[in-house]
């Protein structure tokens, strides 16, 4: 049973659209921020889960969210809060390694041993 997924559709400054997937969300400072990851490189091979980042360069966005109206905005973090805030993501990454073992090993939480 595959899960329902939170994506994002943005576009580079070339206009090419890609979607990034919502994995948390969190407040700092009075400000809600949410992590992103690109939804084609997630954790599927059956290594570990910090040679699956290495080896295929899965990477993770902090965005902080503004509300606009109806909209929520996905603005880069500011360059000042980015330390303090990959610091929180990694922690609360630990956490969920901790709570959420899909039990193909990885720890990762990706259910990679599901068919």
């Amino acid at each position: 049973m595959e899960e329902q997924r939170d994506l994002v559709v943005f576009s580079d400054d070339e206009g090419n659209e890609f979607e990034l997937e919502i994995v948390d969300y969190f407040d700092h400072e009075g400000q809600e921020y949410a992590v992103l990851i690109d939804p084609e490189s997630g954790c599927d091979c059956g290594c570990e889960h910090d040679e699956c980042d290495e080896e295929h360069g899965s990477e993770v966005y902090i965005m902080k969210i503004v509300v606009n109206g109806e909209y929520e905005e996905f603005l880069p973090a500011d360059e000042d809060k980015m330390e303090a805030l990959s610091k929180i993501v990694e922690e609360r990454f630990e956490a969920m390694d901790e709570d959420e073992d899909c039990g193909c090993g990885c720890g990762c939480g990706c259910g990679c041993d599901e068919d």
